[in-house]
């Protein structure tokens, strides 16, 4: 498993891609050794994680899997946006922060892509607005699953991608194996402040205002996209009519 850089526009994003069927032991995300099971035993939950209510379906192929698993969402109480509306692939995702957690009352969106191989690869999933968590990349919102303990595998769907895992990975972070090592810094020396600078960042990149500004930002994305597209195609017939003549 690889994390690695992609980029849209001029933003940065980083997202998790699992090349195997279930995560990676050596993953720098993952905390497999002794040591690092000692320590993290310091931080665990008090209370144990629930495991994913398992998909059924498993057995389809890929692409059944996916238009299945996206028509979930879209008929669940989730708001979704698709990317691109001849595909089911890759789509933005509201998500609100857990009740009685520091990150109760924000509303992130969530940026979903799904590999070919889905669910056989593991989703690709990252936060667009900011956020403060020990195992969340604050620039990139890259996310890395296995902080939370669990293994992907295809008996899982979307569904459980927003109702346990994104939950349990913010009500139950892992400050021993950062992506922000500030955050993690905060929650183990200082864990009232830690609550202070989450409910902060809540307040100022995680209210409605916040989430629309980036649905303008990745429409403007888009355009440019197309007028770099039509520009293209514009060279593409230019060339094309030259070999004619």
């Amino acid at each position: 498993m690889q994390c690695r850089a992609t980029s849209r526009g001029a933003r940065a994003r980083l997202v998790t891609d699992c090349d195997d069927t279930r995560l990676s032991a050596t993953h720098p995300c993952s905390t497999h050794n002794k040591r690092t099971r000692q320590r993290h035993s310091q931080h665990a939950p008090r209370h144990p994680l629930r495991a994913p209510f398992p998909h059924h379906d498993t057995m389809s192929s890929p692409k059944r899997r996916i238009e299945t698993d996206v028509m979930k969402m879209l008929m669940s109480d989730y708001e979704v946006t698709l990317v691109n509306d001849n595909s089911m692939q890759e789509f933005y995702v509201r998500f609100k922060g857990p009740e009685e957690t520091p990150f109760q009352g924000g509303l992130w969106k969530i940026h979903v892509e799904l590999p070919d191989q889905y669910p056989y690869k593991s989703p690709s999933i990252g936060f667009v607005n900011r956020i403060f968590h020990p195992n969340i990349d604050e620039l990139s919102g890259s996310v890395c699953l296995d902080v939370i303990n669990q293994t992907w595998s295809p008996m899982y769907d979307m569904i459980n991608i927003f109702e346990v895992f994104l939950p349990q990975l913010l009500r139950y972070p892992n400050p021993t194996d950062p992506l922000n090592g500030e955050a993690a810094a905060l929650l183990m020396r200082e864990p009232k402040s830690y609550d202070a600078k989450v409910k902060e960042y809540v307040q100022k990149y995680a209210n409605k205002d916040t989430a629309e500004d980036s649905d303008k930002d990745n429409d403007d994305d888009d355009e440019m996209s197309s007028v770099g597209s039509y520009e293209s195609g514009d060279e593409d017939e230019a060339a094309g009519n030259m070999e004619d003549i």
